[in-house]
């Protein structure tokens, strides 16, 4: 049985919910061990090493019993591996409902759940970078991406800086909190935007937020000195890739900055509908017109000059 659902339209990160759980009218969230101990008789679908996937009066419902110390980006693997890969779920919607039900589950009160999740990210990101994290796992999302804010944090310079795509918005974030950035973050998303936006007044780096196409950024041209585009091209097709591409050239008066993973085929595990290498690299930068270097680091970059 597979249970699927692709529309992400009404996932409110930030909506009140009750302590330990997490409904948003399509699925159910609960941690177990606060609900009912680790007693549970509810009729299962599965169960895994982190959940008991249930139906419970017709609707699908997702029991873990992950600890606030746990809730941080390596939940994707977690939830890719034991719900998305064995097919008991699919769909980007069910992913997002799920991946935000854990999360707005474990801690109460969701500024105080997104922190936790931010804070744990970002503490064990910092621990990649100086190689002190005894619990660093190969293959982890956060183990893969650490060098990658790590090497765009050193591509940046000081200055004004756009983010594209930015999503839950670690990079833009990691700049903000040097203060030598004055930095705008955006997404199509806005639940995302809102969630980075009060994160960040949280933690009280000085970002703004941005809800908008990238290939449609309705701001003049030349508004920043660098714009990113961090992992974000991979997920869209050959042509709304390079409309980024050119919006990123227009906004950008000094430096765009492009990072992808190398891949022989797309991971639709993580919804990428391109695969690059550095020969297509190339190409994007001489489609461009600019000056460029591509270059290969934990995947591949492109640096467009655009002064």
């Amino acid at each position: 049985m597979t249970i699927s659902l692709d529309d992400t339209t009404h996932i409110d990160p930030l909506a009140a919910q009750q302590p330990f759980e997490y409904d948003d009218g399509v699925i159910r969230v609960c941690q177990l061990e606060q609900r009912w101990g680790r007693q549970d008789c509810a009729p299962m679908i599965a169960r895994t090493p982190h959940f008991h996937v249930c139906t419970v009066g017709g609707r699908l419902e997702i029991r873990h019993w992950l600890r606030p110390d746990q809730i941080d980006n390596d939940l994707t693997g977690i939830v890719l591996g034991e719900l998305f890969a064995p097919g008991l779920l699919s769909g980007n919607g069910m992913f997002e409902r799920v991946f935000t039900g854990i999360i707005r589950s474990t801690v109460p009160e969701p500024i105080r759940a997104w922190s936790a999740f931010y804070a744990n990210t970002l503490r064990r990101v910092r621990a990649c970078w100086h190689h002190t994290d005894a619990d660093m796992r190969p293959g982890s999302q956060i183990t893969e991406m650490a060098p990658v804010y790590s090497r765009a944090l050193r591509l940046v310079p000081p200055g004004r800086v756009l983010d594209l795509g930015s999503c839950f918005g670690f990079v833009p974030l990691l700049l903000a909190e040097t203060r030598q950035h004055t930095v705008t973050a955006s997404d199509v998303v806005a639940g995302s935007m809102d969630l980075l936006g009060a994160v960040a007044r949280e933690r009280g780096a000085p970002l703004t937020t941005l809800v908008c196409d990238a290939a449609a950024v309705p701001l003049p041209d030349n508004s920043f000195d660098t714009v990113t585009a961090l992992h974000l091209i991979e997920h869209l097709p050959a042509d709304h890739a390079r409309a980024v591409l050119h919006e990123a050239v227009r906004l950008a008066s000094k430096w765009v900055v492009v990072a992808v993973p190398f891949e022989d085929e797309p991971n639709p595990a993580y919804g990428h509908v391109q695969a690059f290498d550095a020969r297509e690299l190339r190409a994007l930068g001489h489609e461009v017109g600019r000056p460029f270097t591509v270059s290969e680091y934990h995947g591949g970059w492109l640096l467009l000059d655009t002064e």
